[in-house]
């Protein structure tokens, strides 16, 4: 099951920061589960949160040049409150560092302004063709899909926004 937990980017400042929000829903499947009388959403998908919108500034300053951009660590991780059906978590990440095969990001995930989650990450970027010669036709794919997710999440409009700030 994959879940998509960046619905808009907010802004952008390439190889620095970027702000991203997940909007959470009642429909979200995994709400049923988690926890049926009182659903909230999993600390491991604020985490997800939070890496999927570094991921997007990865993927801005490597120009899309890597297919796979993975959670390799997350460190001191803590939780501040529930995120419930209704809020929206604004994911607020500084780069560190990025390179061509991994990034380092310190964050943190609000609502409104009290603090869901905080914590860093570091994530490994990969062609899946690096591993094995024949899959570069999906890595074309996968960052093709990508390109577009990017422009229905608002990415081109928040580059446009940090290049005339």
């Amino acid at each position: 099951m994959q879940f998509y937990l960046v619905d808009k980017i907010e802004s952008i400042e390439p190889g620095k920061r970027i702000v991203a929000t997940k909007a959470l829903s009642l429909a979200e499947e995994y709400l049923a589960d988690h926890f049926p009388a009182y659903p909230v959403m999993p600390g491991v998908l604020m985490i997800e949160a939070m890496v999927q919108a570094a991921a997007w500034l990865v993927r801005v300053q490597q120009d899309f040049a890597n297919s796979i951009i993975v959670l390799s660590s997350a460190r001191n991780v803590r939780y501040g409150r529930f995120v419930h059906p209704g809020d929206v978590l604004r994911c607020q990440l500084e780069a560190m560092a990025i390179t061509d095969g991994s990034a380092r990001f310190k964050g943190a995930g609000f609502v409104g302004q009290n603090q869901a989650v905080s914590g860093r990450l570091e994530l490994n970027c990969f062609n899946l063709s690096g591993r094995e010669e024949h899959l570069a036709q999906a890595d074309a794919a996968i960052i093709q899909q990508m390109k577009e997710r990017f422009k229905l999440i608002g990415g081109p409009a928040a580059l446009a926004g940090a290049a005339a700030g």
